[in-house]
């Protein structure tokens, strides 16, 4: 990937990959409502500026539950996503059952465009989304 780093906070890294035309969201820690929400709404403000359509979404690194955050992202995060312009979310994972449950439990809440896939590691993520 040739990255810019748009952002980089100690709970999140958000870049941009010039060659694939996407953001890349890479989570890192313990979340909560209040980091899910700044990291999500940084996303939506970097797509924007960017103005790219796909979002590689990396839990890799989250090490917690973090699902008392998952109804606000399904029904506020991603329709405001999807207003912006996104139409391929590519999700990767945490090896945290704890995570993958909250990831699950916010895809519950998230209805319709855009589409939304899930994977157990980065390269097929990052296949996926670059056929999308």
């Amino acid at each position: 990937m040739a990255l810019q780093i748009l952002l980089e906070e100690p709970s999140i890294t958000i870049a941009y990959d010039h060659l694939n035309d996407w953001l890349y969201a890479d989570w890192h820690g313990e979340h909560d409502l209040a980091s899910v929400q700044h990291g999500g709404l940084e996303i939506l403000r970097l797509m924007r500026q960017q103005r790219c359509h796909k979002v590689l979404n990396d839990n890799t690194r989250v090490t917690g539950m973090w699902s008392e955050a998952a109804e606000w992202a399904g029904k506020e995060l991603f329709p405001e996503l999807t207003a912006a312009g996104l139409q391929y979310f590519a999700w990767v994972y945490s090896p945290n059952l704890y995570s993958r449950l909250s990831t699950d439990l916010t895809l519950q809440f998230t209805a319709g465009s855009p589409v939304v896939a899930t994977f157990d590691d980065l390269a097929t993520a990052k296949a996926w989304l670059a056929q999308m």
